[in-house]
Parts: C-alpha cells; structure tokens; sequence
C-alpha cells in the first residue's frame, strides 16, 4: 500500500491541517510531561537531601562513631544523600536534552507546518482561479452561441418575407447582425478552448506536481516530528538508565552498611565506654548498737545518740534539693559592683558583676553534668563539688578503667603532635642545608628564630608525654592490682565463712586500698584522711538536709537595673519590688526572691530594703548571738 501523501490524499488538505495541528499539540504535551517529570524528580532529591540532613548525626555526639548500627546509619544517609544526587542529574538531563530541545524544535515545526500549508493555499486559490476564468469564458460563449442562433432565426425568417424595397432593407440589416452574433460566437468559444487548455494544464501541474510537492513535504515534518518524539523517550529512558548504576551501587552500599552491624561488637564497646574498674561493693559492715543499752542513760549521750542517728538518716548526695546546691555553689564571692552614676542602663558596668570565664568554667561544667548526667556520675560531680577546684590534670578524678583510656588517648594525641613538630624540623633543617650550599636562594640565620621554636615545643611536648606515660603506667598497675585482689577475693569467698557481724570486728587498719578508693575514681591511702574526709563529708550532707524555704523577712525596691551575669546572682530591673530572704552580710550582697521560685543574690547598694518590724529584732538578736 502506498504512503504518499501527495498521490493519495491529494483532497484531504483541510484533514491534513487538522492532523498536523493535533501532532504539535501532542508534542507540546509530551514537552510539558516530561518537564513536570523532571521537576518532581528534582523535588524528590531536594527532599530526600533534606531527610538526609535532617537525620545525619551531629559531629558533637561522639556515641554515635563507636556503634556499629550507628555507623550503618550514617552510611546509609551517605548513600541516600548520593541517590538524591543522582536525581538532581536526571532531572537537569531531563531539562537540558529534552524539555529544552522539544520546546525549540516545536517553535521550528509550527514555522515550517505554516510555511507548508501557506504554499498549499497559494496552489489551492491558483487552481480555484484558473476554476472561475474557464466558468466564465463557458458562459459567455454559450451565451454568445445563444445570440448568434437568434440572429440567424430573425434574419431568416426577414428573407422568407422579404417582398419590398423596405423589408429588403431590414432583411440586410438582421443578416449583417446576425453574422456580427455570430462572429463573437466564433471569439467567445476561441476564448472558451483557450481556457479550458489553460484549466487543464493548471490542473495536471495542481494534482501532478505541486499537491505531491508540497504533501510530501508536509509527510517529511511530520515524520520528523514523531522521530523527534522517539528520540525524546528514547533519551529520558537512556537519562534514568545512566543513573540506575550509581542508585544500585548506593543500594548495594546501604546493604553492606545493614551487613555491618556487629551487636557483640557494640554491646563489648559498652563495657569499654562505661567499664569504671571499680570491686564491686564488699559486704555491709555489722555495727554494734548494744554498748550503748549498757551506758547510763544521760542527757549528753542520749544527744549523742540523737546525733549519731540523725547522721545516719540523712539524705545522700543525688538526692538533694536542687535549689540550696545552687545557691551554696553559686552565691557570689567577689565584691559587688559598685553602684552606677546614673540609673540608666548604660551606666552598669557589666564587667565588674562577673568573674572571668576561667573561674566560672569550672562549677558551669559540673553543674552541667550533674543535671544532664546519671546517678553515678552525679555522686562523682558532686563529690569533686565538694572538694572544690577543677580537674586534675593526670584523670585521677576518673575511675581506673576511664582514667587509663583518657590518658591514653592523651598520648596518642602527644604522639601525633610530636610527629607533626619532627616533620616540621626535619623540613627546617634541609632547607637551612639548602640555604647554607646555596645562599642565593635565603638566608639560613633567619630560619634559627623557627628552629629554636620548634625545638622548644618538642622539649614541652615530650616532657608531656613523658609524664602522661609515667600517671598511665600507674593507673595500668593500679588496675592490676584491683584485678588481682578481685581473683583473689573471688576464691576466697567459697571457702571462708563469715557472719553477718564478723566484718564488722575488722579493724579499719586491715583494710585494703581497694576498699577505701571513691566511686568518682579518688584514692585516700591513709587511714586518719579517710576518717576526716567522711567526717568533713557528713558534716557538709548535714547542711543540705530537706528544710522548707527561707521566709521572707522583708522587700526591697531596685534602684538600678541588674545583670546577674555570675552563677547565683538575680536580674532586676529598675523599679522592681523582691522579696529580702537573707539581709546583707557585710559582703555587699543581699540574698532576694522573685515570685517564690527565682532567688538569688543583688547588690546591696543596688536595692533599697524595708525590712519588716518582727524581723528587725529577730536580725538584731541573731546579731548579738
């Protein structure tokens, strides 16, 4: 069967225009398809790079680079982050090889389709012209032919009655008419035959040559325009294939990730990162309270007793109450700033409110840790609180376990220091070489100033490690010890006997050193320190027993505004009423509360104070004591 245009739909110009014009809508939206395709693609990446983001672990957390499942995570938000990447590729292939090609290429087939169709107008209104001349010329020759026959009728039938002079003369006259008819006749059908050759060869070039011409170019496009499509599905099949390796590569990768979790593995990197070293606790100690029945009953020793046994029931250290810590550890020890010249704000002078940042660094810290932290290394802050001062520098504050891993991560980073200073001296000495063989190229006494420097940092840096060595070489054997005294202890367990008082009737000078090491990681070697640090301890659990809150023993107005910068101050504003808890001490600072929740320390000559009438003499009577 026969597919050119030109001979076999030679009369269907108007469904030809139809069907060109519908197979450019069609391919402005396939453009469009493929356009919102490339977008959604383009959206899904962003997405999933945000997904990624979102959830990638922070560089703060240093948990999450131990665990194996957490390493698997982060791999495998690796990997997505690398899928969104591939997305965003294919939608800007999409964009660049197809959207941007179709919409120029459509732009190019509507200028050619109406160039196409113009000259198929223009050939059409030729033929339809050339139609009319010949129409014309036939009507008027056959009106011509008409005439002439009337002519001939009306002067025959004049000679048939021709009998007179007068009738002769009209007899002539409708002859010379009727050959006048008949001559135009002759012209118009002259004019007809001319016409009607000039129609048909006008017509044979329409249908022979110009029609097929211009079909068959009107196919052409069309052809073009649906390999043009072809190509276009083609390449946006070809553009999602190029990046289906890479995807299944992330994919595989996602599931050696899931592969690699190890749960012995983490749960052993939990004993590593919280294993204390610590002897677990010993048996409880029996304490003989019948000598006391065989004493006389007296007041002093029926006070000592209420002594003894109020120490006993005192509350441990995680489980006080948290506003008395805070006000015990942060009350103010500087002097307090001297009032403004002038009660604008502007006046404060904010640096003398606050210690420097090294001073507050440390208590900042612990409290820190001891509201974020578990019970264990609460008792450990507040322990190291209690003694005061910021950590040591050889980790003895550290149980064994954690005090040996600190320090020798300590060396590791020492090493890798000295390491950098070797190369950098190695590199100094050749170029000094260089200098001295060539001293065109530099001066090798102004390296001298560099090398004594690096030399310098290397003298400290091994002094460091030196040191760090010596305090890791004494919690290593410490850590010996305790596991030789828990071997130890463990096989002598099944084979002695004890009652429940029998620990009891040791003497203090018996016991290990062991027995007498701190849960924060702290060693007390003698006996008479051990002895004062529990009586220093108890004496300081004492001062935090449950109490109810200071009442109030008056108010005071804010002369100046505030900034309590320092750890136990109160902000105030100028004008604001407070409450007065504890008068002024003679340090300059007086202890006020806000709203029953907020308390804390003002200066004193910031406020103006209106101490109430009972609370007057209740001061001036605590005074006199």
């Amino acid at each position: 069967m026969s597919s050119n245009w030109g001979t076999e739909l030679w009369d269907q110009f108007d469904n030809l225009e139809k069907h060109t014009s519908w197979g450019i809508d069609f391919l402005e939206r396939y453009t469009k398809f493929v356009k919102e395709r490339a977008d959604i693609e383009l959206s899904y990446a962003k997405q999933i790079r945000s997904l990624s983001k979102k959830y990638h672990p922070k560089r703060s957390r240093e948990d999450e680079s131990r665990y194996t499942w957490c390493l698997a995570f982060a791999a495998t938000l690796r990997q997505l982050n690398e899928v969104a990447v591939q997305r965003e590729e294919l939608a800007d292939n999409l964009n660049t090889q197809i959207v941007c090609e179709l919409t120029r290429y459509t732009q190019e087939l509507k200028t050619e389709r109406k160039t196409h169709f113009q000259d198929g107008r223009r050939a059409q209104q030729h033929i339809e012209s050339s139609w009319k001349q010949l129409e014309s010329s036939k009507r008027r020759f056959e009106r011509d032919c008409k005439e002439a026959e009337r002519a001939q009728h009306v002067s025959d039938r004049i000679d048939l009655d021709n009998k007179t002079d007068g009738e002769k003369r009209c007899s002539l006259k409708a002859r010379q008419t009727a050959q006048q008819k008949q001559q135009a006749a002759e012209e118009s059908r002259k004019d007809y035959v001319t016409s009607l050759n000039q129609f048909n060869q006008d017509q044979h070039q329409h249908y022979h040559t110009l029609v097929p011409v211009i079909y068959q170019r009107i196919q052409d496009m069309e052809e073009r325009r649906i390999e043009r499509i072809c190509d276009a599905m083609r390449l946006s099949a070809e553009a999602e294939r190029k990046v289906l390796p890479v995807v299944s590569r992330c994919l595989d990768a996602m599931m050696d990730a899931a592969e690699s979790i190890q749960p012995r593995m983490d749960t052993r990197q939990v004993v590593e990162v919280y294993k204390s070293g610590f002897d677990p606790p010993g048996d409880v100690e029996f304490e003989d309270y019948s000598a006391t029945m065989r004493r006389s009953i007296s007041e002093s020793s029926y006070l000592d007793n209420r002594t003894e046994g109020r120490r006993h029931s005192r509350k441990l250290w995680p489980f006080i109450r948290k506003n008395k810590l805070l006000t015990l550890l942060s009350s103010p020890r500087q002097p307090p700033p001297p009032p403004p010249t002038s009660p604008l704000p502007g006046g404060v002078n904010n640096s003398s409110q606050s210690p420097p940042l090294a001073s507050r660094e440390p208590i900042t810290q612990r409290l820190n840790d001891l509201m974020t932290s578990g019970s264990r290394t609460r008792k450990q802050c507040l322990r190291s609180l209690k003694r005061g001062g910021s950590s040591p520098a050889d980790c003895s504050h550290l149980p064994p376990e954690q005090r040996r891993k600190k320090l020798q991560t300590r060396i590791n980073n020492i090493n890798q220091e000295i390491q950098r200073e070797r190369e950098q001296r190695d590199a100094l000495l050749k170029m000094r070489e260089v200098y001295e063989q060539s001293p065109q190229m530099g001066d090798a006494g102004s390296l001298e100033p560099r090398l004594e420097e690096v030399k310098q940092s290397l003298q400290r840096l091994e002094d460091e490690l030196r040191r760090h060595q010596a305090w890791l070489l004494e919690a290593d054997s410490r850590l010996s010890d305790h596991s030789t005294r828990r071997q130890s202890g463990g096989c002598g367990l099944n084979s002695q006997a004890t009652t429940p008082g029998s620990s009891s009737l040791k003497q203090l000078d018996n016991r290990s050193p062991a027995s007498r090491e701190s849960p924060d990681g702290s060693y007390t070697e003698d006996h008479s320190a051990e002895l004062n640090f529990k009586s220093r301890s108890s004496e300081f659990d004492d001062e935090f027993d449950d109490e109810e809150p200071l009442p109030s023993i008056g108010t005071c107005k804010s002369l100046y505004p505030f900034q309590g910068q320092n750890e136990g101050t109160l902000s105030m504003v100028e004008g604001e009423l407070l409450s007065v808890v504890e008068e002024d001490k003679g340090d300059g600072w007086t202890r006020v509360r806000r709203n029953l929740e907020e308390e804390g320390y003002v200066p004193t000559s910031y406020i103006k104070v209106f101490l109430d009438s009972s609370a007057k003499g209740y001061v001036q009577s605590s005074r006199l004591v």
